[in-house]
């Protein structure tokens, strides 16, 4: 059996655990067995024994690579932003609300509503483009707030970090549509001067990345190491 190149990572939800530690006994690598309890990356392989073994359901498999933010139309994110805009703007009435009540009573009602509509909100903005920290528009947003941070106690270092520790997967995409059309534009040039093509091109299911392989040589991606099983050919 040929073996595939890791796709996923298991990772523990140190809430849910109850320590049955089904997960010790299962992993073929020890990845799961550490002592800070959270399972170690560079051991696991991804094959998701212990996720299968653990009766709490505190452990989960995700990919190592993230496909990029789905596009939305401006018709849709015209009226999302307004009523993002209008559930902001009655938070700080609430906040307002809850920071003059006379009574407690109120004061909690007030510091609830404000919540509330935070978390619409929040919604609101995640299903208008923000939901993944691969986008563009997340990592425009962070470098905005990093060169323009809106406190003083905004945390600019943590959101720099995760600029450089996430890809911007709208970027990587529109580099595999460009090598595409590159790709097959060269392929045509050669079918037309009579010259076969001494390669094969791939598309990886996993990363989106296109990328040549030398005839008769097995692909692998070269982006995310993703094995034959995930690509498809294009061109050859």
């Amino acid at each position: 059996m040929m073996a595939t190149e890791k796709t996923h990572i298991a990772v523990r939800n140190l809430r849910l655990c109850t320590k049955d530690c089904l997960c010790l006994y299962v992993c073929p690598t020890g990845a799961s067995d550490t002592e800070n309890s959270i399972i170690d990356p560079e051991k696991c392989i991804g094959c998701g024994e212990c996720a299968a073994a653990c009766p709490s359901g505190a452990i989960s498999l995700v990919p190592l690579s993230y496909p990029p933010q789905q596009a939305k139309s401006e018709t849709v994110l015209a009226p999302a932003f307004a009523m993002a805009r209008e559930k902001a703007h009655t938070e700080q009435l609430a906040r307002a609300l809850a920071a003059s009540a006379e009574d407690e009573g109120t004061g909690r009602l007030g510091a609830a509503f404000a919540r509330a509509t935070r978390l619409v909100a929040e919604d609101l903005l995640r299903e208008s483009g923000y939901m993944l920290p691969q986008s563009k528009n997340t990592h425009d947003l962070l470098r905005a707030l990093v060169t323009a941070p809106p406190s003083e106690d905004f945390p600019a270092a943590a959101a720099e970090r995760l600029l450089e520790l996430i890809p911007e997967n709208d970027a990587a995409e529109d580099a595999a549509v460009d090598a595409t059309a590159n790709a097959v534009e060269d392929t045509a040039t050669d079918a037309a001067a009579g010259a076969p093509p001494a390669t094969c091109t791939y598309r990886c299911l996993m990363c989106g990345a296109v990328f040549d392989v030398p005839e008769g040589e097995t692909p692998v991606c070269p982006a995310c190491g993703a094995g034959e099983d995930y690509l498809e050919l294009i061109v050859g």
